[in-house]
């Protein structure tokens, strides 16, 4: 029992520029307000800073696969809305049926050349088992190529990532120069499993340079929008509900 607990007191809490061995990660999130697919770069991005800081930039391309019901919810990506660093890096793919965005998915992990992966798959699709997960999990962990699976207004299912997410928007910092500029993106974000760290709450945000943890806090129901990172169908973007 005594050794049980020195174990669990040595865990790590979470904090942005960690090495990660968690290569496979879920992020559960509404659709109305893009914050899943928003908070997936964000942390893509700061594994990137992580992984570059002793070797040459990373200039490889990075995979996005979305589901159909994905796609009608939160709309497609919009390249003047990504980092700048990556929108000449996109590879889409808009997948008819879960089924074929697991398939694009897997395939993509075992790509070496790819940079990471992001998915976005919708609601809790039969073929999005336990079994699909572990494969993922696999895939990712087998190839080096680390996967961030956004889950569209999906509920808590079984599943192999290592890290699973709750995010949620929450209120941007006001900006420094103009009050009326949209600020910083920045999410509320629950860490309900992780095998390598303690679970706990974050309000995280995404400052360009560096992806910034603070203690979760209480937030009011407002919400930036963070409609700069999708486009949706015609004219209307499907981020901003």
């Amino acid at each position: 029992m005594v050794r049980g607990i020195g174990a669990s007191a040595r865990t790590p809490r979470w904090q942005p520029g960690l090495a990660l061995d968690c290569p496979h990660a879920e992020l559960f999130a509404p659709a109305r307000d893009a914050c899943g697919a928003g908070m997936a770069l964000a942390l893509a991005r700061d594994a990137l800073r992580l992984q570059q800081a002793a070797e040459v930039p990373d200039r490889r391309p990075f995979l996005w696969v979305q589901d159909k019901a994905a796609l009608r919810l939160s709309g497609r990506p919009y390249l003047p809305g990504l980092p700048a660093d990556l929108r000449h890096r996109l590879i889409h793919v808009a997948a008819a049926t879960p089924e074929d965005a697991l398939f694009a998915l897997e395939e993509g992990l075992r790509c070496r050349d790819l940079a990471f992966v992001i998915g976005e798959i919708a609601g809790n699709p039969k073929a999005l088992d336990f079994t699909a997960s572990r494969r993922l999990s696999l895939a990712a962990e087998k190839h080096g190529v680390r996967l961030w699976l956004v889950r569209l207004d999906a509920r808590r299912d079984l599943g192999a990532a290592r890290m699973r997410w709750e995010v949620a928007p929450a209120p941007s910092p006001k900006p420094h120069w103009n009050a009326h500029a949209p600020g910083k993106a920045t999410w509320r974000a629950d860490l309900f499993r992780a095998h390598t760290f303690h679970p706990g709450q974050w309000t995280l945000r995404d400052d360009d340079a560096l992806l910034v943890a603070e203690p979760a806090a209480t937030q009011s129901s407002s919400a930036p929008d963070h409609g700069d990172l999708v486009h949706g169908s015609g004219d209307r973007s499907l981020a901003t509900g």
